[in-house]
């Protein structure tokens, strides 16, 4: 994915420049496992490029014991870059399973928690 993302009108997490905060965690497959334990190799610099060049920042790469699990926190401009970014990554087949989840800051939750009194919400089952 080479390019870049125009970054402005959006917000930055980390550096009040404009882009949004991801999580991504991804299962390995046994197979990547197994050619991880054949020639170990630092992820971050097979990552950190595909973010750059979409415009954003590998924040860190984490993993769960075992091995198996990958924890990936990034910034890119926007949901649908990070959706085209992580669907490049998916269709690898480096992961059975994957989930991204877009993070928000206290600001954000404050802000939506602030704007949901307006919002009228009956539980299934509740009186209407």
């Amino acid at each position: 994915m080479a390019g870049t993302a125009n970054l402005a009108g959006f917000r930055c997490f980390w550096t009040g420049a404009g882009m949004g905060t991801y999580l991504f965690h991804g299962v390995q497959t046994p197979a990547t496992l197994a050619k991880l334990l054949d020639r170990p190799e630092d992820r971050r610099e097979a990552n950190e490029p595909l973010f750059r060049n979409a415009g954003g920042a590998l924040l860190g790469i984490w993993y769960g014991i075992g091995g198996a699990d990958v924890y990936l926190l990034g910034e890119l401009p926007d949901d649908v870059v990070y959706t085209s970014l992580a669907a490049r990554v998916i269709a690898s087949g480096a992961f059975a399973s994957a989930t991204i989840t877009p993070l928000l800051t206290v600001e954000e939750m404050l802000t939506a928690l602030r704007g949901s009194g307006a919002t009228n919400y009956r539980a299934p089952g509740a009186a209407s």
